[in-house]
């Protein structure tokens, strides 16, 4: 069952005014301020003297326990930045979140690393706050009633800057951001987990001479002096790891798609020309799409071709990031590039729309943009490449890839220093192979339903891998449960239905295979294989150079027209 769709605030941050629209900004009644001294009495009247530890609490995610925050819900989030046109030094930034409380509450934890807080008020009161490793722990001056709504804000820096991985990646001409799996907390606080859906808004101070374009639709813009102000806000909930912003010498490029859905494409404005013809396609892979899984889940979409050296692309949402060397390096064939396109389009319903209700459904996201990648691939690739064979050779790979990563429903945990090692072949083209095998075992019409029904019961929500497994059941009308557990957990790869002749090349037993109920505990991380980056590729350390491309996801560089290869290290992030 996916999550409630949830009103979104309308409530401007204090750094902004308001937008035409937005109601008042809302002070604590003299209602609300008793009900929480109650709140207080209640604490005392039940012995709750000694508050409970700081320390970080996270929702208990196998692969990411520490991500999330527990006793509340975030309805949404206004984040207001301000841009000076550097990357060597912080921005001065203020982030708004409104939530309810899901229980009684003395302090809560807040998702932040790499920037410095200044000040918290929760419900127009100061707060006290203290940073525990990447927790922001904020103790308001009354303790929270379970069902309370909360108005927390956080005026703080974000530094594009800072060493490490994920969160804003330095382009040649301003930033971009690269949150998947675990990074929004290193751009703004947050409950940074996937489960933790919520409504955005956006509000962007850059020099006039840039251009800054967000998730969602552009609501407001205005001048004030040398600068000016953007403002981007979503109509759909969604995960903060998909939260975009970009600022940068860029060309807003707006066309029509299906149904007369707004698209908008963000490029350096020097490359708008060269870049047009591959843009121009993402009406026709959108009704490509729309064909097979139903409309298009949002308000709008496009493609930002950032101008850095990221080693992938990464589908966030409404506005996925693409490095510009995929279209300029003049190396790939077009229906390769043009897969990629439509992988990340693809993840606009699997992973975007339907998002992953722990980090271990992650291959519910890759395995249906690779199937999707795969078919339009087959189509237009004009029999240089077929999904069968495509998969047949994954099938050959799959043992080696349970050893290496763990089997497709739980990948191994990441390493510190490590965390992008979730997004293994296993998960891609290894996900991909059980939907393969579903369909050789229900049959396409049966599949094909699922596959529809799925994104359609789950819109604007979050499912996981026993959501799947019985709606899969439901649309077949038989019990996969036995079915899809040795496709998803088992140590070893079960044969193909419908191909005993594809047989899996010899490996050792999986780390992190599951055979009993549930998950089963990873025994640490494979080593990464040799011959280079993981699949996301590392993040640029200094100001970007343009340089050309590297491999496009999920395979290898074709070569005179020959089929792609599934890859130990695929070049798509996410």
């Amino acid at each position: 069952m996916s999550l409630p769709l949830r009103r979104p605030s309308r409530e401007p941050d204090r750094a902004t005014r308001a937008l035409p629209g937005d109601p008042p900004r809302r002070t604590p009644s003299r209602a609300a301020r008793r009900a929480v001294a109650l709140g207080l009495a209640a604490l005392t009247t039940l012995g709750a003297a000694a508050p409970p530890s700081p320390g970080p609490l996270g929702i208990g995610d196998r692969l990411f326990p520490a991500l999330g925050n527990p006793g509340y819900d975030v309805l949404s989030y206004d984040v207001s930045l301000d841009y000076g046109g550097r990357n060597d030094r912080p921005m001065s930034a203020v982030t708004e979140i409104n939530a309810e409380a899901t229980s009684l509450l003395d302090h809560l934890n807040l998702d932040f690393a790499r920037g410095t807080v200044q000040s918290v008020e929760v419900g127009g009161l100061p707060a006290e706050h203290a940073q525990h490793g990447e927790d922001l722990v904020v103790t308001p001056m009354l303790p929270i009633l379970a069902g309370q709504q909360l108005q927390i804000v956080i005026r703080h820096t974000s530094d594009p800057d800072a060493k490490g991985d994920g969160g804003w990646i330095r382009t040649v001409d301003g930033l971009a951001m690269a949150n998947q799996a675990d990074a929004a907390h290193r751009v703004f606080p947050c409950s940074d987990h996937p489960s933790d859906k919520a409504f955005f808004t956006f509000r962007v101070s850059a020099p006039r001479a840039l251009t800054a374009v967000a998730n969602g639709m552009l609501v407001g813009r205005r001048e004030e002096g040398a600068r000016r102000v953007w403002t981007y806000r979503t109509a759909h909930p969604m995960a903060t790891e998909l939260a975009q912003v970009s600022i940068g010498k860029s060309s807003v490029v707006r066309r029509r798609g299906p149904h007369g859905l707004p698209l908008r494409d963000v490029v350096p404005t020097a490359d708008r020309k060269v870049l047009e013809p591959w843009l121009a396609k993402t009406p026709g892979q959108m009704a490509w799409l729309e064909r097979k899984i139903g409309r298009f889940p949002f308000e709008t979409y496009g493609a930002l071709i950032a101008d850095a050296n990221t080693g992938f692309e990464l589908e966030t949402q409404t506005l996925s990031l693409f490095e510009k060397g995929l279209f300029t390096t003049n190396r790939l064939p077009s229906w390769y590039i043009e897969s990629v396109m439509v992988h990340e389009l693809a993840h606009q319903w699997f992973g975007d729309s339907v998002s992953p209700r722990r980090w271990s459904d992650l291959w519910l996201n890759e395995a249906h943009a690779t199937w999707y990648e795969a078919l339009y691939s087959q189509e237009k690739s004009g029999g240089q490449t077929s999904l069968e064979a495509r998969l047949r050779q994954a099938y050959e790979s799959s043992d080696r890839w349970r050893a290496d990563g763990g089997p497709p429903a739980t990948p191994q945990q990441p390493s510190p220093g490590k965390k992008i090692s979730i997004f293994r072949p296993i998960v891609y083209d290894g996900g991909a192979l059980v939907l393969y095998a579903l369909r050789q075992k229900i049959g396409k019409g049966a599949f094909d339903r699922l596959e529809r029904a799925w994104v359609t019961r789950h819109r604007d929500g979050v499912a996981g891998t026993r959501d799947f497994i019985a709606m899969a059941s439901q649309e077949a009308d038989q019990d996969l449960s036995g079915f899809l557990h040795g496709w998803l957990y088992g140590a070893k790869t079960p044969p193909m239905p419908g191909h005993p002749e594809w047989k899996a090349k010899g490996a050792g037993t999986p780390k992190g295979a599951a055979t009993p109920k549930g998950e089963a505990k990873p025994k640490g991380e494979a080593k990464p294989k040799e011959g280079g980056k993981s699949k996301e590729g590392a993040k640029p350390k200094g100001e970007a150079k343009p340089k050309g491309g590297g491999k496009p996801k999920g395979s290898a560089e074709p070569k005179g027209g020959a089929e792609p290869q599934p890859q130990e290290n695929p070049r798509d992030a996410r």
